[in-house]
């Protein structure tokens, strides 16, 4: 079928939906951006792309779309299943507990617990059992930020906080300061380029959020093309995935002020960590999908005084 034929014959939200899914199954794409099924995938990719609510589907479902929708929808769909790139680098956005944020292929697609966790803590009526207090903050800074995600949240969830927001790669500071310009925080957020706390000598913090690369690599070599769209450096912690993570706990206590901590999403790696750390106290947060991907560790237990 010619696309002229596929737009043709398609006509509302649901032919195009349907057929995104039977074409994605077809192709046999992988999934782990934000969606985890087929229907999930062509669902966002239909929605983004028509700029129409990520999460609400079927209010649209028969609509009739117009032909210069109609060929957009159809390139994207052939676009997803010829390239295999996630679909978010085809829409360019991606989202976090509904807050959306540019992407491209400088940076990884970002999907952090963290932004479960901090959505979960700071929304909940009797506030954070474990995190400070929002209003206390006034220092804070997310290293490896990538896409500048978890800065311009942390930004938003700590109104009275200079923010930090450290990444080795230049690539992907400039996908970080479109994200501050659209957010519009650019003049609480600092960008820094620099490996880990390197360029932030001297400085201190409440909070250190960090959801630095953390996969081992037997996992890497078996990656499906859409995670190897993605930067390789975003993704590499080495041969146990914990490269970093060992990197960061030994500098932490450096940058952390008496009262803070810090937050931290390691994947799958707990066991390996609690077995290297056994005098550290680490608090494991549960998500939606994990209970043990992401630790909190306050500057008290990390021994700073």
């Amino acid at each position: 079928m010619t696309q002229q034929d596929i737009t043709t014959e398609l006509v509302t939200l649901r032919d195009y939906w349907r057929y995104a899914i039977s074409r994605f199954n077809a192709a046999d794409l992988s999934y782990g951006h934000g969606t985890t099924t087929a229907s999930d995938d062509a669902a966002y990719l239909l929605l983004d792309t028509l700029e129409l609510p990520i999460d609400a589907l079927d209010p649209f479902l028969d609509a009739r779309l117009l032909p210069d929708e109609r060929r957009l929808l159809a390139e994207r769909i052939e676009t997803r299943v010829t390239t295999r790139k996630p679909s978010s680098y085809i829409t360019g956005r991606a989202y976090i507990q509904g807050v959306r944020f540019h992407v491209d292929e400088r940076v990884i697609v970002p999907r952090s617990h963290i932004g479960e966790i901090l959505f979960a803590e700071y929304l909940g009526e009797n506030g954070s059992a474990f995190l400070p207090d929002p209003i206390m903050v006034t220092s804070a800074v997310d290293i490896c930020t990538g896409s500048g995600c978890l800065a311009v949240l942390a930004a938003k969830f700590f109104p009275h906080a200079a923010v930090d927001a450290v990444d080795l790669s230049a690539d992907a500071l400039e996908v970080a300061k479109i994200n501050l310009d659209e957010h519009d925080v650019e003049d609480q957020v600092t960008l820094f380029q620099g490996d880990l706390f390197e360029p932030l000598e001297g400085r201190t913090y409440d909070l250190i959020i960090t959801n630095p690369p953390y996969v081992d690599h037997e996992a890497l070599s078996g990656y499906p093309p859409e995670f190897r769209a993605e930067p390789e450096m975003a993704h590499d912690g080495g041969v146990d995935g914990l490269d970093l993570v060992r990197r960061i706990l030994a500098d932490a206590p450096a940058y952390l002020n008496p009262e803070g901590g810090m937050i931290c999403e390691i994947g799958s790696g707990r066991e390996i960590l609690e077995e290297e750390f056994p005098h550290l106290d680490f608090v494991w947060l549960e998500t939606a999908e994990s209970q043990d991907a992401v630790f909190w560790i306050s500057a008290e237990a990390l021994g700073v005084s």
